[in-house]
This record gives C-alpha cells, sequence and structure tokens, in this order.
C-alpha cells in the first residue's frame, strides 16, 4: 500500500473563476455607516477600495472571472496537491479516510497569497503606488509583502506585537521582499498611541493592527488598503482552494462527509470549504463543515452576533457578524493568525443558516496533534493549521469509536518553518491553554456600543 496518495492536477485546472457564496444565502444585511446608521455607500467604500473589489464586495454573483494576470501568478504554485494520508490514518487505527488540501506549497508557505496577489493587481490597476495592511502572525504581511513586489508596489505592514516577537522570521521575510514591517500598537498612528497611553505593554490584536493600518492608509492617497482575511471579496478569492479539491476528489474517485478549516477572520475555512457547500446547495452530497477555532479567541462558539467595528479603534464600517466585542485583546497564543476578535460575515451567516458548525479547541492540544500529523505525514504545520488537525483527528477517532467510516477533509493552510520558536516552547512544557472565562468574554461584549446593539436588533 502507498503510504501517501498525492492528487495533482496541472496549470490548465488553475479555476477561472472565483466563487460566491453570497449567491446562493439569503440577503446579507449590509455594513452600516456608524454615524448615520444607514448601508455603506460605494463613494465610502472607494475611500479604501478600487472599483473592482467594490463589486466584488458588494456582489451577488455566483462567479466573478479570475484576471489572466493573477492566474499566471497563480501558476507558480497552483494548483496546490491534495494528500490522502495514509500514514496518519495508520496511526490513529481508524477507519476514517482523511486527506488533507496542502496550501504550505505557495511562496511564502500558507494560502494567503490567493487573495494578496488579486489585490495588489486591482490596486496597481487603480494607479496605487504602494499599500498598507495588518497581520496577525505574519503569513497575510509576507504574501503582501511578495505580491506588492512581484507589481513594483511598495508595502507597510502593521504586525501584531506578540507575533512580531515570536515569530521574527516572519518579520525578515516580508523585508526581504521590500516591506517595512511595524509592531502594533506602534507610536506612528493616534491609533496606536491611544492604545500605549493606557497600556504601554499591550500586546496588541489584529483589531489594533486594523486600525493602525486604516489611519496610514487615509492619510495618503497614494496608498492603498489591503487586508487578508473576512471580507467577502477576500473569502471569494480564496475559493480556488476549494474548487480544485472538489476535482482532485474526482481523480480519488472519493468525496467529504467532513470539511474542517481553521478559523479566525475566516479566509481558509471559507476557501476550503464554499465550494462544496455551493454544490450542496445546487443538489450536490451534503458535507459536515466545522470551523476550528482557538479556545482562547473562541469568535463562533462563544461570541455574539451583532454589528460591530472590525478594528479597535472604530474606523470601519459596522458589520453583522459573530463578533467578541471590538475591544477584545486575545490571550497571546502561538495561533497568531485566529486572534480576531470578528468573523467573516459570509461565515457568520454560513453558521446561522446551519451551514456549518463551529470548535473551540486548546492551544496544547492543537500542538499535540500538529507533532502527532508531522510524525506520520512529515509536514510541519503552521499552529493556525493545527486547529484544524486537532479537530480532524478527533472526528477520525469518532469513527474508530463508532466504527463508521467516513471521509474527512481538512485544510492544511500553511507550513510552521517560521514557527519553531512556539514548538520549541511545546516541547519544554511551556504553552498554557489561555481559555476564557465567561467574566472576561462578558467585558469583552460590552465594547460593542449600545447604539450599535440598538442597529444590530433593527437589522434582524
Amino acid at each position: 500500500m502507498v503510504d501517501r496518495i498525492k492528487f495533482l492536477l496541472d496549470e490548465r485546472d488553475i479555476p477561472t473563476t472565483w466563487y460566491n457564496l453570497a449567491a446562493d444565502l439569503p440577503p446579507l444585511h449590509p455594513p452600516l455607516n456608524p454615524d448615520t446608521g444607514r448601508p455603506v455607500t460605494r463613494d465610502e467604500m472607494a475611500r479604501t477600495m478600487p472599483e473592482p473589489l467594490i463589486d466584488q464586495e458588494l456582489s451577488t454573483e455566483r462567479e466573478w472571472e479570475i484576471p489572466e494576470p493573477v492566474r499566471q501568478i497563480y501558476a507558480q504554485w497552483r494548483p496546490s496537491p491534495l494528500f490522502r494520508a495514509r500514514r496518519l490514518e495508520a496511526e490513529l487505527d481508524t477507519p476514517a479516510r482523511i486527506y488533507y488540501k496542502y496550501e504550505g506549497v505557495a511562496p511564502t508557505g500558507s494560502h494567503k497569497p490567493n487573495t494578496a496577489v488579486a489585490q495588489v493587481f486591482y490596486n496597481k490597476q487603480a494607479g496605487k503606488r504602494g499599500l498598507v495592511t495588518e497581520t496577525g502572525a505574519g503569513q497575510w504581511g509576507s504574501a503582501l509583502a511578495q505580491s506588492a513586489a512581484m507589481f513594483g508596489l511598495s508595502a507597510k505592514v502593521y504586525m501584531v506585537k506578540v507575533s512580531f516577537t515570536q515569530k521574527p522570521y516572519r518579520r525578515s521575510l516580508m523585508e526581504a521582499f521590500g516591506a517595512v514591517c511595524v509592531p502594533s500598537p506602534s507610536t506612528e498612528t493616534a491609533a496606536g498611541r491611544a492604545v500605549l497611553a493606557v497600556d504601554p505593554d499591550c500586546p496588541g490584536s489584529l483589531g489594533i493592527a486594523t486600525s493602525e493600518a486604516l489611519e496610514a492608509a487615509g492619510a495618503d492617497d497614494s496608498l492603498g488598503y489591503v487586508l487578508g482575511s473576512a471580507s467577502n471579496h477576500v473569502l471569494a478569492h480564496q475559493t480556488v482552494i476549494g474548487q480544485e479539491a472538489i476535482r482532485q476528489f474526482d481523480l480519488a474517485g472519493d468525496y467529504p462527509d467532513i470539511v474542517v478549516g481553521c478559523a479566525g477572520g475566516g479566509s481558509n475555512l471559507a476557501g476550503l470549504s464554499f465550494p462544496f457547500l455551493g454544490a450542496q446547495l445546487h443538489g450536490g452530497e451534503r458535507v459536515r463543515v466545522i470551523a476550528a477555532e482557538p479556545a482562547a479567541c473562541p469568535t463562533l462558539t462563544r461570541g455574539t452576533i451583532a454589528y460591530d467595528y472590525a478594528d479597535s479603534a472604530g474606523l470601519t464600517p459596522l458589520f453583522r457578524m459573530h463578533t467578541l466585542g471590538h475591544g477584545f485583546v486575545p490571550p497571546t497564543v502561538h495561533a497568531g493568525g485566529l486572534r480576531a476578535h470578528g468573523m467573516g460575515q459570509l461565515v457568520s451567516r454560513a453558521v446561522e443558516e446551519g451551514l456549518m458548525e463551529a470548535r473551540a479547541v486548546t492551544q496544547r492540544r492543537c500542538f499535540d496533534a500538529a507533532v502527532r500529523f508531522a510524525r506520520a505525514e512529515g509536514i510541519l504545520p503552521a499552529p493556525e493549521s493545527s486547529h484544524a488537525i486537532r479537530v480532524a483527528i478527533d472526528e477520525a477517532l469518532r469513527c474508530k469509536a463508532e466504527g463508521r467510516p467516513q471521509t474527512i477533509l481538512f485544510g492544511l493552510s500553511g507550513h510552521g518553518h517560521f514557527d519553531l520558536t512556539a514548538y520549541e516552547r511545546f516541547f519544554a512544557g511551556e504553552l498554557d491553554d489561555m481559555e476564557l472565562d465567561e467574566e472576561t468574554v462578558i467585558a469583552a461584549r460590552s465594547s460593542i456600543p449600545e447604539q450599535v446593539w440598538e442597529l444590530a436588533g433593527a437589522a434582524r
């Protein structure tokens, strides 16, 4: 028996369109202007977004054509491989068939270039000379830095301070591509200075870094703002992952019963699962989709559905989503890419519609699963990906206990080569699980302004 089976496509199989789940769901609640309580206008969106991305963000069309220059760059690493994890199956002694879609083959080691290339392309067309963004663990910042360099644009990245310290090689990778990387909160922006005035030792959060990036981009019309997760257009750009996986399962003569993805803002989870959900909603086979999130930042499992800001300073519109409160600063777990207080609207809606379920898992159990996977399959996962691996292993063990063979697909969203400090701490027994107590959750929720709760109720 072959220990591990790889299902490969070629360049002709790179998807030609992105899939938009919004076309197959009930109408989404629109983002609101917090000053007026009215839906955000195109003119307001144009302050931070090129016209083609506004079209995509608001679109209810099912597919959008991928520009050929973007597909040509995708061809450097796409289609990404789908593996049958036979060695892991044997190690678990499970009747389940386990597959994983591996995005670590991308130049910067994660799924993030799938949207970085697209967003940089559209900003270049719009005449921007540089880009500003935020990043958590650094996968998105690395992808943006590389993509900007390929199109001849500058890049500035506000990186969550705890990850800036924990992951120095992500920082170096961004700098190798010519980007400027700044630890957030910083003294460069009013938003950063306000945070530091209250807490000089603040470890930072994606919400704070987002505020800084938006402020910096807003101060210079020649700069564009781009983001790595949560927004409708970002989630759609990632659906090249799931579209390829569907074709690869045709080669395998199989189809998943369960699809698992790690969840922070939702980009990898959406990219893998949305095409399967779209097929299901059009009469295809039913799949059980599980969003795996950190117990230290349990946005879907313990957050509240409400209109809230996507950043800490309240510079964004209000989005109806699962949120822990925009003032929440998550504990300093090593899965920095999952430390987001709010979830993408489309993922939140999929959970509301019963198309997706969520499960929170603790840090040490995730690293234990990551090491188990690495020793069986030979790939060291990113800490973010370890959450999906943990849930996939738990599901495979359930299949074993029930004597029920099922097909499980999970997203291996990136490799962990820049996260060896985290593994070093795990092996030394220095990692904590950092589960939130109810008092912390309630306090975090209080950061949603009262008038925002009223708007959320009116929109239901």
